[in-house]
Order: C-alpha cells, then structure tokens, then sequence
C-alpha cells in the first residue's frame, strides 16, 4: 500500500507505536465479546446485523387473500449488506475520518454509529435513536461534511410475515445531500416495536417536517421534538398506521361520501 507521498507502507520505518493487524483484531473480538458494538468509524464490525436476511413468499408479503396475481408460489431469497470494515474505498474514508473528528469536537461518543454499510456505492450508517438529531447537526454543520440538504425521510417495517420476532423491525432513513461536495449518504435508525420513538431532526433539516409526519402517519414512529406531529395523509380520527405488517388488509369502507369540507378558517393548521 503506498502512502500519499508515495512511500510504501512496508517500508516505512518503525515508531514503536504500531500495532499488528492481529493485535487489532484481538481488541475488536475482546471489544465485541465484552457486549459493545465498537467504532463503526473504525472497521470494527457489529456482533450482529442490525437488519435481519430473511426470504419473502407471495405477492408484497400478503397471506390469507387468495392468489389472485399468480404470484403466490414467488420466493425471493433474503437480501441485506454486510457490515462494512475499513478501508471502505472511494472518498467514503476521507468521509468517516472526518465525522470521526466532529463527533469527537462535540463531544458525540463514536458509538452513536452502530454499524457502517456500503452496498452498490451507497453508504449508510446506523445511528442510536437518541443521537439522530446530534449526528446529523454535525453533518450539516462541520465545513468538512457540508450535508446541508435532507431529501427525504423513508420509514420501513422489516416484521415477518408470519409474526415470528425480529428485533428492532421498524427502520427509518434520511437521505442527505452534501451540495458542496456533491455526495450523498443514508442516516439510519432501528426502532423496537415497543419503543417507536426517534428524536426529529426538523430543527435541523426543515424539509424533514412533513416527511416525518408521514412516516408517523404511516408506520406510528413518534418523532420527539417535532412542532407539529399530526395526521398528513389520512384522517385525523383515523385508528392505525397503515403500512405497518400489523395493519389489516381490506375490508376498510369508503368514508368519503357525503363528507363536508370545512370553510378555510375553521381548518385545522398543519405547522
């Protein structure tokens, strides 16, 4: 491996701080038997995969409708990346090296990352619920990070079909845009069925507000801290999140007809 000014890495001459690659990997296996999921940032791989890998039969997962697609005998294998050690390649090092630096400038422990991915040269990290909204401040904030634009923010419900458990089911992601240096990344969360609650990052990233009241619409995510979370795409006396596995399909009547659309003013304000 040759450095930047083109010496090799072999050939470099000894400090006496090195360490082996064995030793390195000795603290990481001690690190995960003792129970921590170490320093993403650092390559230091989970115990375990955060999203499971599990086949998917039928047409979109549906059970007990009958087969009226022809799909019904469709088994797709399970799919989901591998945590990424480094060197992660690309300008996805530079990247961690200095989120590593602004985390520990703001005092954010490197743990808030539980886990990096790289698939398809996209990057995503897993961060702890608690720590979303400071992670992402510092990605929007640090001169060498620059994400100042939030896309949007997608939720997901990973529960299996069958009922069987699946740790942490409900994910959330925020897709970010550095501008500046023209990159994009994933922030990532993984909620417990009992626990759905995340810290909204609105303060930060605007754009984020009505996005996560959909995702509450639609999943029951409780975004703490948002100005305004309330219904965006059904009815406001509406009893469940929709696009959750749990949520029963069909057998929902048209309440629309003969409803009456209040005048401007006694509508109910959305910010």
């Amino acid at each position: 491996m040759t450095g930047p000014t083109g010496t090799s890495k072999d050939d470099a001459e000894p400090t006496g701080d090195e360490h082996s690659s064995s030793q390195e990997s000795g603290a990481a296996l001690e690190q995960q038997q003792a129970g921590g999921g170490g320093d993403a940032l650092a390559g230091v791989r989970p115990a375990a995969r955060i999203t499971e890998t599990r086949a998917r039969s039928g047409m979109f997962g549906v059970r007990g409708t009958g087969d009226t697609s022809g799909y019904g005998g469709l088994t797709l294998p399970g799919y989901a990346p591998a945590p990424a050690e480094r060197p992660f390649g690309g300008w996805f090092d530079e990247f961690a090296d200095e989120l590593g630096a602004a985390m520990d400038e703001r005092s954010i422990p490197r743990d808030a990352i539980e886990q990096v991915t790289i698939d398809r040269d996209e990057m995503t990290l897993y961060v702890l619920p608690d720590k979303l909204n400071a992670v992402a401040r510092t990605l929007r904030d640090d001169p060498g990070l620059r994400f100042e634009f939030c896309a949007t923010v997608s939720g997901v419900d990973y529960s299996a079909p069958d009922g069987s458990p699946v740790d942490r089911p409900v994910h959330v992601a925020y897709h970010l845009l550095s501008m500046t240096y023209r990159r994009r990344i994933r922030l990532e969360v993984a909620l417990d069925i009992e626990n759905l609650h995340v810290d909204s990052v609105v303060d930060v990233y605007p754009t984020a507000d009505w996005h996560e009241r959909e995702t509450w619409d639609m999943f029951g995510v409780v975004f703490d801290g948002h100005p305004a979370l309330t219904r965006i795409l059904m009815p406001d006396d509406w009893e469940g999140h929709p696009q959750r596995k749990s949520y029963p399909l069909g057998g929902i009547p048209v309440e629309y007809k003969g409803a009456e659309i209040p005048p401007p003013d006694e509508r109910r304000a959305y910010s």
